[in-house]
């Protein structure tokens, strides 16, 4: 079966925001799917539907598969050299800036987020993945080590060929480009599967890359579904040498397990239930707002929130007054207004997960604020920012990954006390202390199970650091060095001199 040849009914990105159909990006073009199937984009602000999407499958992966194979075997990128990559690298976020206020309008309309957070934050940080991998990797030296003046050793990195990079809809763009950005880098070329519920500037990814130069082939993006389809499909296919996954920890299994039958390397960044601990000598003018923040930015919609907080019990009352009365005032409303600091959630079966939790915490503890649907948007997804007090540790709503504006707060008297309840959750992706002694911070990092501590702060990212989480919050590390070992392979070798 041949995939029917779609037309690109656009000259440039800013006219193809406006497409009403969206086709999968394959060897530099874009295609419809051979069955013709397409399902609804929606914006969950309003619940319309933005566009027709094709919809792929195995058909689809194939060759998307065999074009990234084809380009990698008999193509030019992998034999650039390795400056000549990294221009093409730059160029495309040079173009991501260069078209902000398209993929920010884009995103958010996909995502429900507020457009200053797309504007100011998602798309800048996916410009600067490409523009910091293009100059990282041209920063990194092979390593050498000399025996003696007639015996050395190198160790180099060479492509691993075709990659398979499956993305979530919380930050689409931005975590696509921090995948894309070092796979390309070292030579690979790549299939993106972005999450069916945020296609959009994956799709307009494919506009940027022909404009920058980037080699037919070398970057794929089909659209579609996980279990059954395009996804699964992808992640077993025998010609993929890795996956790179950010996404579900149940799906991430599903992905090992499928990865395992041919013993591809993966990288997995997965679930999280990141904790907010606040001592009785903390900065709470700091702490408080940034508390606030990250537990509702994004609608709580990020795998770093800081979806639990626990307040030692001298500054507890406090803290909860605080708190709340700070979410009260967070403006929910329609994401393209620049005054909202709280969009919708993604999606109605998202919406409706969160709103389980919601009714879970109730029984079991005291809503303090929110809970509810905002009345005055029917039409969208949005929630109101909630708070809960009297919960257990281990309940449901402080264990598992809710991934939405809810935000239990928990007292606690002891270090060792906050420690086993920090990690006592099958996650360990992030956590952030604030404290103002150094030796209860370092005492504490030291003992936390996560990926990322952050000390009187949060979200803090340097791009050359380690990023993974321990437990079910992923396997691997991406980000500077640890990302290019990812996506290449290492070989040593070694010389043997005549004297």
């Amino acid at each position: 079966m041949s995939i029917a040849t779609g037309t690109a009914s656009a000259n440039s990105i800013k006219e193809a925001l406006n497409n009403k159909t969206v086709h999968h990006f394959i060897g530099g073009q874009f295609e419809s799917s051979a069955s013709g199937d397409t399902f609804d984009d929606i914006n969950p602000a309003t619940g319309e539907v933005i566009a027709q999407i094709s919809s792929g499958g195995v058909t689809e992966i194939d060759m998307a598969v065999s074009a990234a194979k084809e380009a990698f075997d008999r193509g030019p990128w992998p034999r650039m050299s390795l400056r000549e990559r990294c221009d093409i690298l730059r160029k495309i976020g040079d173009l991501i800036l260069q078209y902000k206020e398209v993929l920010a309008h884009a995103e958010t309309r996909d995502t429900g987020k507020p457009l200053s957070e797309s504007l100011e934050g998602d798309i800048p940080r996916a410009a600067q993945n490409f523009q910091f991998f293009a100059d990282y990797a041209q920063a990194i030296t092979e390593e050498c080590f000399t025996v003696s003046d007639n015996e050395r050793h190198i160790a180099v990195r060479e492509p691993l060929g075709v990659a398979a990079l499956i993305t979530p809809w919380n930050l689409p763009l931005y975590l696509s480009s921090w995948k894309i950005a070092p796979c390309l880098a070292m030579g690979n070329t790549c299939v993106l599967k972005p999450a069916e519920w945020t296609p959009f500037t994956a799709y307009l990814l494919g506009f940027i890359a022909k404009e920058a130069g980037l080699p037919p082939g070398v970057l794929n993006v089909v659209h579609g579904f996980g279990a059954h389809s395009a996804g699964e499909a992808l992640t077993r296919h025998p010609d993929v040498s890795c996956i790179s996954f950010t996404g579900e920890t149940t799906t991430g299994k599903a992905i090992m397990s499928a990865a395992a039958q041919t013993l591809k390397k993966v990288s997995f960044e997965l679930g999280g239930k990141g904790a907010t601990i606040i001592f009785d000598d903390a900065d709470l003018k700091e702490a408080i707002p940034t508390a606030v923040r990250a537990a509702y930015r994004n609608q709580g919609q990020i795998c770093l929130a800081g979806s639990r907080l626990f307040v030692q019990e001298g500054v507890y009352k406090q803290v909860v007054e605080e708190v709340v009365a700070a979410v009260k005032q967070i403006r929910v409303g329609d994401p393209l207004d620049r005054n909202t600091q709280m969009g919708s959630i993604i999606s109605l079966e998202q919406l409706e997960k969160v709103q389980e939790y919601i009714q879970h915490g109730k029984k079991e503890g005291k809503l303090l604020t929110g809970g509810d649907r905002v009345k005055e948007l029917p039409n969208g997804y949005f929630l109101q920012p909630t708070v809960f007090s009297d919960l257990s540790f281990d309940s449901r709503c402080c264990q598992e990954e809710i991934f939405g504006p809810v935000l239990p707060i928990i007292p606690f008297k002891t270090e060792q006390q906050v420690i086993d309840m920090t990690n006592s959750t099958a996650y360990g992706l992030s956590a952030s202390i604030w404290s103002s002694n150094v030796d209860t911070c370092h005492r504490v990092s030291q003992k936390i199970r996560t990926g990322i501590l952050w000390v009187n702060c949060w979200f803090a990212r340097d791009l050359r650091t380690p990023f993974g989480g321990q437990k079910s919050s992923g396997i691997g590390r991406e980000g500077g060095r640890y990302a290019l070992d990812f996506f290449s392979e290492l070989k040593t070798i070694s010389y043997k001199y005549k004297a």
